[in-house]
């Protein structure tokens, strides 16, 4: 699951890195949506996701080959409900921050720490906006040092391939740290 808040490259990244033709479910921004869709850092944008986005990689390391079917949820908060069927079954997520906007980033932190779920925080860094080291990111997001944390740029392929492995392996760390549920044995009655 790729996740963040509106306007932080979901629909790109899930784009950039698909070995299929992905699909996309967005529409026009209208009128009447100003009152919910704030353009504020955002005023070029034109279209919005309304379900999700669809896409899939494969990692073909001989050792441990890898399918991962890609969604990238809707920004907006009253998509929330959405995420948690995405995020059901999901072996992690993504979420992808804009640091112009870091505020909008909140929500999914949260969405994925109440629900268990690993995840990794990839910084998405747009043209023109100023760089921040990974530390203060850190600190602002309040994020544990147990949560990965990286750059990327949402419209080249490695590096949203690169962010996707790194959940990978997030993910098998925190299951492997987790213990077995108990066995329960079946008795003739």
């Amino acid at each position: 699951m790729i996740a963040g808040g509106f306007g932080v490259g979901k629909t790109t990244a899930v784009a950039a890195v698909s070995e299929i033709t992905p699909l996309r479910t967005e529409e026009l921004l209208t009128e009447s949506s100003t009152t919910v869709d704030s353009l504020e850092g955002v005023a070029a944008k034109r279209t919005t996701t309304v379900a999700f986005d669809f896409g899939r990689i494969t990692f073909s390391d001989p050792a441990a080959p890898l399918e991962l079917l890609l969604f990238g949820a809707p920004g907006q908060d009253r998509f929330l409900g959405l995420w948690h069927d995405l995020a059901r079954g999901a072996v992690g997520a993504v979420v992808l921050v804009d640091t112009r906007r870091l505020a909008i980033s909140f929500t999914a932190v949260s969405f994925f720490e109440d629900n268990d779920l690993p995840f990794v925080v990839a910084v998405n860094e747009f043209d023109g906006a100023r760089r921040h080291h990974l530390d203060e990111v850190r600190t602002a997001l309040e994020l544990g040092p147990h949560v990965p944390l990286m750059t990327c740029d949402a419209r080249r392929p490695h590096h949203v391939a690169s962010v996707l492995r790194t959940l990978v392996e997030h993910a098998i760390t925190v299951a492997s740290a987790q213990p077995l549920p108990p066995v329960t044995a079946l008795q003739d009655t």
